[in-house]
């Protein structure tokens, strides 16, 4: 007897290799000719001959159609409050939650870069990111070629229109008066900062951002150097008091202590 092929059509990707098919109608036999239609079997339908049936890709991955229930306490929605909130309490609950792997690490991305920047301020975040990249002086030069390259200035020069000389080769003599603690926006800078004045004394300031590509060297008050540097326009440096000293900055690429 033959079978309908009602439940085997192609579309369903079933088949019985051990009978032979109707081309027509799809039956499933096992004698010469096709109980439904009549149809005598060909040679290529037979049991035996017929390529195997491949197995159509659905698109979805094998206990995709499970439905898991996550408790209230590992929800996107309270991980996300818990970030907020107590952002130690938010860590634990998303790396105990039962959520895939992937989604953990993008939201533990987006959760870090969020605290950062309000933290520190988008402004500072990208100051970072940059000086990582772009290096305050330039370091493709030798110490000999970079010391060729600077010109000779005054610091009342300097003083006077920073802005002439940001970004150009300069060398000055100065005295240390002390050190910065605090830098322009207020938060504690990563590089050390020289208040600095004209040798002979004077009651304007110039900073000196400490970016020496050598040896690094810890200056005190009354020291003499000579600084080989770049100018980099005007900054506001705080000193271990908290009071502010606005002048014209320089990033120390070389230095020579005089005395």
């Amino acid at each position: 007897m033959g079978r309908m092929l009602g439940a085997f059509a192609d579309r369903e990707e079933l088949d019985r290799p051990d009978l032979n098919k109707c081309p027509d109608c799809g039956c499933f036999f096992a004698g010469d000719n096709c109980p439904i239609c009549g149809k005598e079997c060909p040679e290529n339908m037979r049991a035996g001959n017929r390529a195997a049936v491949k197995k159509k890709r659905t698109g979805r991955r094998s206990g995709s159609g499970r439905v898991t229930f996550v408790d209230w306490y590992h929800s996107w929605w309270f991980i996300v409050i818990m970030m907020f909130l107590f952002p130690l309490a938010g860590i634990i609950l998303l790396i105990t939650s039962p959520h895939e792997k992937w989604k953990k690490i993008v939201f533990a991305v987006i959760a870090a870069v969020y605290m950062v920047i309000s933290t520190f301020g988008l402004g500072t975040v990208f100051s970072r990111i940059s000086d990582l990249f772009d290096r305050p002086v330039d370091t493709s030069l030798t110490r000999e070629e970079y010391v060729a390259a600077c010109e000779a200035i005054a610091p009342e020069d300097l003083y006077r229109a920073p802005k002439a000389y940001e970004d150009e080769f300069i060398t000055l003599t100065l005295r240390i008066v002390g050190r910065a603690a605090f830098v322009e926006n207020g938060y504690e800078t990563d590089d050390t900062y020289y208040i600095c004045e004209a040798e002979s004394g004077s009651v304007y300031k110039i900073i000196v951002r400490d970016c020496l590509i050598d040896n690094a060297q810890n200056f005190i008050s009354g020291d003499i150097i000579t600084v080989y540097g770049e100018g980099a326009g005007e900054c506001v440096a705080y000193d271990s008091e908290y009071v502010p000293t606005d002048g014209a900055c320089v990033n120390m690429a070389y230095v020579v202590r005089v005395k």
